[in-house]
């Protein structure tokens, strides 16, 4: 079979997509490393757990909502128990489960940490853009999401609608 070549419009459309997706990174990386001590990925736990009920989820349900694997969520988490920012405990309801709790001072990170990493996203993401053009990324952002993640695991944040769904 014959692969479907990209045209010139998807060529300059992909290429500048596949800028933003290596780029942002480093840069919401570099923030929060400068402004919290965290990596992006510690402070996405971290977010989980501060809009789950108790703010506590699973480990099992922790790894699907950041798409980890259980053993790097494990480790992420062990760095931030010994931090003081996170809890593990058996789960009441399944002792074969563990539950990850955001305690007291992972909760006061998020909120000094959450100003600063907003305004990061809105200077380099959301600012670039008009009103329209935000909710066309959310739109695009769904078509795509529909085809890498067609359960919706990580389409939107706990308490945050989807934008197409």
């Amino acid at each position: 079979m014959e692969p479907r070549w990209l045209d010139e419009t998807e060529m300059a459309a992909w290429v500048r997509l596949v800028a933003v997706v290596e780029l942002l990174p480093g840069v919401l990386d570099g923030q929060l490393r400068r402004d919290a001590g965290l990596t992006h990925f510690d402070y996405h736990v971290l977010a989980m757990l501060s809009e789950a009920p108790e703010r506590t989820l699973r480990m099992t349900e922790l790894a699907t909502r950041t798409n980890a694997t259980l053993p790097r969520l494990s480790h992420v988490v062990r760095r931030l128990e010994e931090r003081g920012l996170v809890e593990r405990t058996p789960c009441p309801y399944d002792g074969r489960a563990t539950d990850a709790r955001l305690t007291q001072a992972g909760w006061d990170k998020v909120r000094e940490t959450a100003p600063r990493h907003v305004a990061t996203v809105r200077e380099h993401v959301l600012d670039a853009l008009t009103p329209e053009q935000v909710t066309q990324l959310a739109e695009i952002a769904d078509a795509v999401l529909s085809r890498l993640d067609p359960d919706g695991r990580m389409a939107a944040a706990p308490g945050l609608p989807a934008a197409g769904r």
